[in-house]
């Protein structure tokens, strides 16, 4: 679930291994590519944190994170 954290949308994700992280990062990497919108990010292993912010001039979360958030998530469905 996402939560809302500094003004960011933060989520936390745990895979079985390494190689399901990264290959989820990938996929979040493409779809960010897509919509112009990249995380930040840290990964460990099986552990991925995602931060969304919007960084023009908002000092608030936005739809277009929003948004991204729900692309992100549709990957795990």
């Amino acid at each position: 679930m996402w939560r809302e954290i500094d003004n960011k949308l933060v989520r936390e994700f745990r895979f079985k291994d390494f190689q399901e992280a990264f290959t989820f990062m990938t996929r979040v990497a493409l779809i960010a590519e897509r919509m112009d919108h990249h995380p930040n990010w840290f990964n460990a292993y099986n552990y991925v944190r995602i931060e969304l912010s919007t960084t023009e001039g908002s000092e608030m979360v936005t739809d277009r994170d929003r948004k991204m958030s729900h692309a992100i998530d549709a990957i795990l469905e």
